[in-house]
């Protein structure tokens, strides 16, 4: 079993979630450790019926660990998780800092997970968007081999952290009672709004978020040449990411059997029936693992294309719960648990 686990970053909108699966996931651990910046420390912090207090988060606070699972902004894990793989950890790393190093292993279990097992050092969880995409994309590329991919995301506040949650709360309520709000997480108002702008703008006039879902896609896939167009919009709900998505494929997949190849995925769920107006949608998806597929149909434009609509929480399977099945995932290889 892991004899210590590092849980850094506890108390954010993805590190209590992580907390909630890593206490319900019965992981073979021996003794759990929460870090944190120095504002923080000394809080007490609720983990499987226990108090424990949040440490300060330091150069040294590695020593001892075995795995780490780190949920900060990249500049936090820049400067402390190479610590944690001097100290001899594995480190699952949910920021976006090592993501595209070469060196690096970016990691959906469902996906390339042999990819996390021969790392002894940083484990990268990828973006959000990017990871219920993937996880859509990878039967349809194994059964017809992906040419093009055309993505338009339409991402939940909560994506932008806390913050982002408040900035539509509060906005709401100020613009319904005529009252003026200053927005934090967005540059332009979110509420009764649509911001076509995730990260800042990079070559050819496209943000950070859509050049993330372009290259991180290509890494963790191993199709370094695939064709990848992105457009991410904020929107103004609470949580779970949305996705149409059009796929040129070397064959043509007709939409019953990208049904059946769907629902024989695991971490998929389909539902998609026109007659009854079911599919997924952010009200029904949020608070689940899965990745929802849904308005499965042929792309009238092309002969070989297909078009479908993805849902997924973004703080449980495009980021939380992609670590804790890495964490898993290297349980059940080290140590042959099953739990």
């Amino acid at each position: 079993m892991f004899q210590q686990v590092a849980v850094v970053g506890a108390t954010g909108a993805v590190g209590r979630i992580m907390l909630q699966l890593l206490g319900n996931s019965q992981l073979p651990v021996q003794r759990y450790r929460f870090l944190s910046s120095a504002r923080s420390a000394g809080r007490p912090i609720e983990f499987q019926g226990r108090t424990y207090q949040l440490e300060e988060l330091t150069m040294d606070s590695f020593r001892g660990c075995d795995l780490v699972i780190a949920s900060t902004p990249d500049d936090v894990a820049a400067k402390y998780l190479p610590a944690a793989v001097e100290s001899g950890a594995t480190v699952i790393d949910e920021s976006g800092y090592f993501r595209m190093k070469p060196e690096i292993p970016l990691v959906i279990p469902e996906v390339n997970p042999k990819e996390a097992l021969i790392s002894r050092g940083i484990i990268s969880s990828p973006n959000c968007s990017t990871t219920q995409m993937v996880v859509a994309l990878k039967p349809l590329h194994d059964a017809g081999t992906l040419r093009r991919v055309i993505v338009s995301s339409y991402q939940a506040v909560s994506g932008a952290g806390l913050q982002g949650s408040v900035d539509l709360t509060e906005g709401t309520k100020a613009l319904l009672q005529e009252q003026p709000y200053q927005y934090s997480a967005f540059i332009h108002p979110i509420a009764f709004n649509l911001i076509p702008q995730i990260g800042s703008f990079k070559d050819d006039d496209y943000t950070s978020e859509e050049l993330k879902m372009v290259y991180e896609t290509r890494k963790i896939m191993g199709l370094p040449n695939l064709a990848v167009n992105a457009t991410c919009v904020r929107v103004p709900v609470a949580n779970c990411h949305s996705e149409t998505i059009t796929v040129e494929t070397e064959r043509p997949i007709a939409p019953d059997e990208a049904r059946r190849l769907f629902k024989a995925f695991p971490g998929i769920e389909v539902i998609d029936d026109p007659k009854t107006s079911a599919y997924p949608m952010p009200s029904i998806c949020t608070g689940r693992d899965e990745v929802f597929v849904g308005r499965i149909r042929r792309d009238i434009s092309h002969p070989n294309g297909l078009s479908f609509w993805c849902v997924s929480d973004n703080l449980r399977k495009g980021a939380a719960t992609n670590a804790v099945q890495i964490a898993k995932l290297l349980a059940q290889h080290r140590f042959g648990w099953n739990g």
